[in-house]
This record gives structure tokens, C-alpha cells and sequence, in this order.
């Protein structure tokens, strides 16, 4: 009986540590060149959704079988993966990546390349970095913490439109923009009780981020164009003339098959709730509009990229949601190995005619391979021909990375939006869903063309990093925006009539040799238009471009006559300036554009007018009392 009783005990114990019983890992996890502990180091069961990271003497607990893997991950070192054997304590060596000295520094929250810090600690110009001959410069916000880690956010700086004298420049170009991301991003920053960056605020996604009620296209053209002019609100001498496209709206079960790659950046700096989880639930939100004839494919990267789900009929919703709740944030970010990856999965499973589309969703911290804009604008280059879209969403605080992920969505015939919380995430994946998705018309510009004998200077609001030449309008080789089903863009010129005085463009002394040839051009048109506005755009298969035009009459509206979004978009546009402090604002002013918005606010079913009013008054606030901006 004592033999038996012996047997069943030896029997139970072994069963109690059986494959597949989870069972106690603990140990501290190194560097393995200064021999120190490693804090906040993310240990993952792989296969599983288990995780657990390190405390600040480098020790951890897990409960894992024998025979699975751990997976050890930390930003800055190289991804180590370790058998679970008989032992209950595995202590690990962590290897730094294998880059210089001179590219690592030191953060917070871990090591980041220097490239991708430098902006948060500085204003860099940009021929400092990547991208010298452009000439622009990246701007990065005040350093500090935000969240706990190291504020590394940068944006790309571009020079305020001016005045030109219609004489000289007669022509302004440019390829239309929806996005929208600057928008909820300032809002995030007033939201916080701090102005935003100056290049954070771009006007004209601050205009383009709200919807107006414009009349679609009936001659079957996809896009229909309106004009409108009216005195401007900061001058009473000027003018201010709204140039605005709206799109054919296309009903769901008529779109193309949908052919998505899901891009989501699973790395270390997407850890926190307003990062990967947030980006998790803007893609569910997605995938319950894909109808059955739609696909899509997930594809994450960290340290490296991979095939997280394959290609997957849009009716397997559950399916889809599952991989993506399994999603853990971890390592570093090969952002540009993942990019590569989706474009192939999307050739593979490509749909002629189709919506054959990448959506990343992202803060934009590449670190590992090619990282730098230049890098990402030369791999888009060569990606974009194959005809598949790339649309970016954005997420983060801290560390977002706007330059490059405006970057990503302007050359990759796609759209940028900030998700800043769970509200916009609806707008972006559910309200607007064709819009974001579906494009109607591609590489659309606008050119026009203003009469010197009714304008004597004007100005583009907004597009500083949009323009185009001249020569590019008619050039089909040369990229424009794309719209989406629904979209509307509009577009703000500040125009000084002819005859009145006025500082704008400013004086330089007489020609010696064309005074007398401009002088015969000018007053020789005999028209009565103030301007001539023509757009191109491409079908979305198209490679050939189509050109509309139509002639605005010279005219002087009382802003009071205006449409209601015509001074809902001039509200917009002036809090736009003051944030900027723009030396173009001249009599603008809180109280008069809160005032005018509150009267403009027409139908607002969704609130996203009342927010904006509520966020002007913010901006007043922190603007009286000395809010701090996010540069220096």
C-alpha cells in the first residue's frame, strides 16, 4: 500500500511539471558589455500573449513552459529569443545594436540613434542631417519628458508664403492636401494647457480637417469646383477668395474590392495607452467596415518585420481582430524593412482596379536600417509605381515623428491623420472611411492665374510644402494630391486689390531695363476677372491628366454675406496665423474669429465646430497668460 501511495505522489509531481503546465521564470537581464542591469527590458512568451518587463534592478518573473521561447526586447540592443529549459532562473546578456558610439545616445527610456533625437534637443537645420538639399530644416519641440520618456518630436520647418506682385508671378501652384493630422495634433497640444510648435501648425489642414457643404460633381467629372470672394476678416481693404473641390461621393457596396496591408509598428516606442493600444482599436474600428470582397494582410515590425496574419478575406472579422489584440509593443523600430515587406505582400495579393492600399499606423521613430526622410522618399519612390497607395496614421506624444510620416503620405499617393484619441479614431476609420480609403482622383493640382489689372499682390494660405513650379501643373510626371470619395479641399488667397494702398508686396526700386515692357502688360488684358482657376487631376488608374477651369469675377462681398463655411474656414485660417504668429496676421484677433466661427457653425452634427470654437478659446487663454509654446 506504501509502495502504491509512493507511486501516485511521484506521479502527480511529475504531471505538475509536465510540457504545457506554465510554471515560474525569474532572472535579471544584463548589458552585456558594461555587465549593468536592465530596466524596463520587455520579456514576451512568444505564441502567447504573456509579457512582463523588468524592474530597475534589471529582475524579472514569468510563467512559461518548458520547451517555449522568451523573447527579450529592449530599444538599442539586439532582440535575444531563449529556450525555457529544466531551469527556473535564466539570467540574460542583452548585445547593444551594432552601431557607433557616435550614432547612439542616451535617453530616459533606453538608447535611440542620434539622427532621431537630435531634433527634441534643438533646432537643427535640416543640412545638419539628411536632406541638405532641400534646404528646409526640421524643428523639434522644447526637450523635457513627456509620459515619463525623452520629448524627441519633430517637424519640418518650411518659410510662411508671402505676397507676390501679380506682375512678376502671375501664376500659383500647387498640389491639393486632405490632410488632417495637424489639426488634432494642435488640438492635442492646447488640450495639454501648451501652445503647439509653430511648424506643427500647417493651415491648411487646419481648414481641410472639418467637412463643407459643397455640391458634387454632376457632368460625371470626380471632382467639382467652386469659388468665392469676400471681404478678408483681418483687413477690410483686402480680399479673401476660397477656392474649393469636393469630390463624388461613392455609395460602399459600389467601391472597388479592397485589397489592405495593415502596417503597424510593434516597437518599444509605441508602448503606452494613447500608442499601440489606441492604434489597436482604430484598425478594429476598420475592419468592421471591410465588406466580403475585401482583404487585408497584417504586417508588424520592431527589431525586424514579419507576416503577423496573411491575406485574409474581409468576412473573417474575428479572425482579423484576434491577431490584432494579440499585438505587443516591443524593441526597436525597422520602420523601412516593414514598409518594404508590406509593399510586397500588397503586390502579391494585387486587385486590378482595385483599392490596392498600405495603412501605417505609426509614430514615425525609425531606428533600425533606413530611417532618415531621404531614405523613406527614395524607397516610396520606387514602391509607388507599382499602384499601391500608402495612407499614415499617426500616433504618440513625445516622440512623433510628423516631418516623416507627412513625408510617407504625401509621396505615397496616400493621407496623413493624427490619431490623438479614441473620437478621432472613429472620424478617420468610420466617419470618413471612403475618404480614407478609396480614391477617386489622383495627383490633383490647382494653378491660378491673377489678373494684375484688378490684383495687385496676393497670398496662398498655407501649402508651404505643396507648391509646385509653374511648369510642374501641365508635367504628368510630377506628383499632385489625391482626394477621396466625399473629400472637400479648400484653399484661402489673401488678395490686395489694385489701386489701393497697401505695404503688401513691399517696394524694390524701378527696373532699368523691363520697367516699360511690364508697364505695357500690365492694364493690356482688358478683362474684368480677378482670377482664372484651373485644377488637373488623373483618374485613380489613370496616368494621363484632365484639366477644368473657371474665371472669378472681381467683386467686393461684405464677409458678412459669406457663406457660413466661408467664414467658418476664415476662422479657422486666423487662429491658424495666430499660432503661428505669422507677420502676414495684421488686425486678426481671438475674440473676432470665436465670435465668427460661433456664428458660422451652421449644422453640426458630429460637434467637431463647437470643439473648434472650445479650442479657440483655449488657444486665447493659454495666449493672454503666457502659455509656453513647444519650441524655443
Amino acid at each position: 500500500m506504501k509502495t502504491y501511495c509512493y507511486a501516485m505522489v511521484l506521479m502527480l509531481c511529475l504531471v505538475g511539471y509536465r510540457n504545457g503546465t506554465p510554471h515560474p521564470i525569474t532572472g535579471t537581464v544584463y548589458d552585456s558589455g558594461a555587465g549593468k542591469p536592465l530596466a524596463g527590458v520587455q520579456v514576451l512568451v512568444e505564441g502567447t500573449q504573456t509579457t512582463a518587463r523588468t524592474d530597475g534592478n534589471g529582475r524579472y518573473s514569468i510563467a512559461a513552459d518548458r520547451g517555449h521561447y522568451l523573447r527579450f526586447a529592449f530599444v538599442g540592443y539586439e532582440t535575444q529569443r531563449v529556450k525555457v529549459g529544466e531551469q527556473d532562473t535564466l539570467d540574460v546578456q542583452l548585445v547593444r545594436e551594432s552601431v557607433s558610439l557616435e550614432e547612439l545616445v542616451e535617453v530616459g527610456y533606453g538608447s535611440q540613434r542620434k539622427p532621431n533625437l537630435v531634433g527634441g534637443v534643438a533646432l537643427v537645420d535640416e543640412g545638419t542631417l539628411a536632406g541638405r538639399a532641400s534646404g528646409v530644416r526640421i524643428r523639434g519641440v522644447h526637450p523635457g519628458y513627456v509620459g515619463g520618456r525623452m520629448n524627441t518630436e519633430s517637424y519640418r520647418g518650411l518659410p510662411e508664403n508671402r505676397f507676390f506682385n501679380p506682375v512678376d508671378e502671375p501664376l500659383s501652384t500647387f498640389a491639393i492636401d486632405v490632410d488632417a493630422a495637424s489639426y488634432s495634433n494642435v488640438r492635442r497640444f492646447i488640450n495639454n494647457g501648451q501652445l503647439p510648435p509653430t511648424d506643427a501648425v500647417r493651415i491648411e489642414e487646419l481648414i481641410n480637417y472639418f467637412q463643407y457643404d459643397l455640391k458634387g460633381p454632376s457632368n460625371g467629372e470626380p471632382v467639382a469646383i467652386h469659388t468665392e470672394l469676400a471681404v478678408a476678416p483681418w483687413n477690410p481693404k483686402h480680399r479673401l477668395l476660397r477656392i474649393a473641390l469636393k469630390a463624388r461621393s461613392v455609395p460602399t457596396d459600389r467601391l472597388p474590392p479592397a485589397n489592405l496591408v495593415f502596417l503597424l509598428d510593434v516597437s518599444g516606442s509605441m508602448a503606452g495607452v494613447n500608442r499601440l493600444p489606441l492604434a489597436k482599436a482604430a484598425m478594429k474600428m476598420l475592419v468592421d467596415q471591410l465588406r466580403d470582397n475585401d482583404r487585408v494582410a497584417i504586417v508588424t515590425y520592431a527589431g525586424t518585420a514579419g507576416v503577423a496574419m496573411e491575406s485574409t478575406p474581409g468576412s473573417q472579422k474575428a479572425t482579423i481582430k484576434d491577431v490584432i489584440d494579440g499585438l505587443q509593443a516591443w524593441g526597436s523600430t525597422a520602420g523601412g524593412a516593414g514598409l518594404k515587406l508590406a509593399y510586397r505582400i500588397a503586390r502579391q495579393h494585387f486587385i486590378p482596379n482595385g483599392n490596392n492600399r498600405i495603412v501605417l499606423a505609426s509614430d514615425g521613430d525609425f531606428n533600425v536600417g533606413p530611417s532618415t526622410d531621404d531614405d523613406m522618399e527614395s524607397l516610396i519612390a520606387k514602391e509607388r509605381q507599382s499602384g499601391v497607395s500608402l495612407s499614415v496614421l499617426g500616433f504618440g506624444m513625445g516622440n512623433l515623428k510628423d516631418s516623416k510620416m507627412e513625408l510617407l503620405a504625401n509621396k505615397g499617393h496616400g493621407n496623413y491623420a493624427y490619431i490623438d484619441n479614441i473620437t478621432e479614431a472613429r472620424k478617420a476609420m468610420v466617419s470618413e472611411f471612403g475618404g480614407t480609403l478609396f480614391t477617386v482622383a489622383k495627383d490633383v493640382k490647382v494653378q491660378v492665374e491673377f489678373n494684375p489689372d484688378k490684383v495687385q499682390a496676393y497670398r496662398l494660405l498655407g501649402y508651404e510644402n505643396r507648391l509646385l513650379e509653374k511648369e510642374d501643373f501641365n508635367n504628368d510626371q510630377k506628383l499632385g494630391g489625391d482626394m477621396g470619395v466625399g473629400h472637400t479641399v479648400t484653399a484661402l488667397y489673401e488678395v490686395v486689390p489694385a489701386g489701393i494702398k497697401s505695404s503688401f508686396p513691399g517696394d524694390v526700386d524701378p527696373l532699368k531695363y523691363q520697367s516699360q515692357r511690364k508697364s505695357a502688360v500690365a492694364g493690356s488684358s482688358g478683362s474684368s476677372d480677378l482670377a482664372t482657376v484651373k485644377f488637373r487631376y488623373k483618374d485613380p488608374h489613370g496616368a494621363q491628366s484632365r484639366k477644368q477651369e473657371v474665371a472669378v469675377a472681381d467683386g467686393r462681398q461684405d464677409l458678412s454675406n459669406a457663406s457660413a463655411d466661408f467664414r467658418f474656414a476664415s476662422a479657422v485660417a486666423e487662429l491658424g496665423m495666430l499660432l503661428r504668429n505669422s507677420e502676414y496676421k495684421q488686425q486678426a484677433d481671438y475674440d473676432s474669429l470665436i465670435a465668427r466661427a460661433k456664428g458660422a457653425k451652421g449644422k453640426d452634427d458630429e460637434g467637431y465646430r463647437a470643439e473648434f470654437i472650445r479650442l479657440a478659446e483655449s488657444a486665447k487663454l493659454l495666449a493672454q497668460h503666457g502659455g509656453t509654446s513647444g519650441t524655443y
